[in-house]
This record gives structure tokens, sequence and C-alpha cells, in this order.
């Protein structure tokens, strides 16, 4: 057991890296700079990954009766924004591959800023000795976004410019492998602590967080009924990386990191009922006379 601490981090961050390979092998020149070029889309999207999770999460927080360690894992959730998961969710809604990646890149430099600053009102917030690095935030982000992304940029542009457009799936089958590796033995260690939480609220207070995040990004996407979604699930899905960092970095207990688990759980589920419905209000193709 004392290995599979040092080794699930480890493989974790494989995993997640492996996701920003694939996105970069994929992307084009200018998709990650997409949304920070454009102060419109950057301004909405600081709104929906940034201030409403959080609005949302201070709300429900003080309104449903969760435990302390809910309510910790909830705010750290809320104040992580877009892991390496949020492409592939997005562009299966059909948003644009620029504004998808541009999203996932405007959100990393946001983060450097946004979460010591909000870790720190949530801390005189809530009167908690807690503490909130810039360095383990920079950390996260360079070894989670930046060296992946170069790679996956140096294989997708340079390397095999003309490779089949079904080579990044090959790092996404690794990853999405590594993942369940990863998952498993993770739930299994907290699912004693995850029990615990469900039964008094929390569920339910961590799936309003989700949808109002949820509801909050399709309304910011604009007039293009493809970037709705993409906003949304950027805005809902959170970074469990970055979560479980600050956790760790604040010594918290195990119910914390079951929280974090479970709240990354919820937002799936959601997610996933969301994407159910999204399809059928599709509208089908017209018939050929």
């Amino acid at each position: 057991m004392e290995i599979l601490k040092h080794v699930l981090p480890i493989l974790l961050t494989i995993s997640l890296a492996l996701l920003v390979v694939a996105a970069g092998i994929a992307s084009s020149r200018g998709d990650f700079a997409y949304v920070v070029g454009r102060p419109s889309l950057l301004f909405r999207a600081f709104l929906a990954i940034v201030v409403i999770p959080v609005i949302a999460a201070i709300a429900v927080i003080s309104v449903f009766p969760a435990s302390n360690a809910a309510k910790a894992g909830i705010f750290l959730m809320a104040i992580s924004p877009v892991p390496p998961l949020m492409p592939g969710k997005a562009l299966k809604f059909g948003g644009s591959a620029g504004y998808v990646y541009g999203l996932q890149g405007a959100a990393a430099l946001m983060a450097l800023f946004t979460v010591p600053l909000l870790g720190m009102m949530g801390s005189r917030l809530y009167d908690v000795d807690a503490h909130f690095p810039l360095e383990i935030v920079a950390r996260n982000i360079f070894a989670g976004l930046v060296v992946p992304l170069a790679v996956g940029l140096a294989i997708g542009r340079w390397l095999f410019p003309k490779a089949s457009p079904a080579l990044p799936r090959y790092p996404i089958i690794v990853a999405d492998i590594l993942l369940v590796i990863v998952f498993i033995p993770l739930m299994i260690g907290a699912a004693r602590d995850v029990g615990a939480l469900i039964g008094d609220g929390t569920v339910v207070a961590m799936a309003v967080v989700i949808l109002i995040a949820l509801a909050g990004g399709h309304l910011l996407g604009g007039p293009d009924a493809a970037d709705r979604p993409t906003l949304g699930v950027a805005a809902s899905l959170r970074h469990p990386g970055i979560a479980l960092a600050l956790a760790g970095a604040n010594h918290a207990a195990k119910p914390v990191t079951a929280a974090v688990l479970l709240f990354l759980l919820v937002g799936m589920v959601v997610l996933t009922v969301y994407q159910i419905v999204m399809r059928r209000r599709k509208p089908e193709p017209a018939a050929q006379p």
C-alpha cells in the first residue's frame, strides 16, 4: 500500500499528460491562443469557468448540511478549473477545435492567478488556516499542460506532420487505461469515506454546483449552438489534480480527498445526462428530395 501511495500519483500525472499530448497532436496553429486573443470570448470564459462555479459553491455549501470535508472538497474543485479531460468531452458536442483548445489554454493562464487568490479568499471567508501556494498551481500547469503540450506539438507539427488523423487516439487509449488503473485503487481506498458522504445531501449539493456551472457556461457560450455546450463542459468539469495537490499541501484528511473524487464522479454523471439531452435536441438532417 505504501508503494501505491507513491506510484498512483505518478500514473495519474502521466495519464492526464497523455491527454494533453493528444490535444497538442490534434490541434492546429493558433488554437491554444484562440480565446486569449478575443477579449469578448475571454471575458465570458472567465465568468463561466472561474466566477460562476465559485459563487455557486459558496452559496450551495452555505445552504446544504454537508460535512466540513465535503464542503472543503466542493470548494477545492470549484476553484480548480479545466482538466485535461475537457477537450475530449467538449469535442464530442461538436465544438470547434480552436474554441475547445483555446478555452483550455485560457483556463490554464487564469488558474495561475485565480486559484491562489480564490483560495486565500476562501480561507478568510471560512476562517481556516489554509495555504494555496502559487508554486503548486504553477507546477501542476507546467507538468500537466506546458510540457505535454510541447511534446504533442512537436509530434504533430515537426516529427509526424503528415501522419494519420488517428494518431492522437493512441495516447488517449493509453491514458484511458492508466486512468482506470489509477482510479480503481483510489476509489477502493476512499470507499469508506465516499460512502460516508452519500446520504447527507453531499451528492445533491455537488450536483447543484455542477449544474449551475454547466448552465452558466451554456448561456454564456454565445449564439453559436456548438459553442454553448463547449463552454458548459469547460465550466462544469474541474481539475482533480489541482484540487488534490492543494488538499495535500494543507495536510487535509482523507475525507476531503474522497469528496474531491466524489465531485469528479458526480460531474461525469451530470455531463453524461447533458450529452444525452443535447443529442436528442439536435435537429435531424433534412431528408434529400
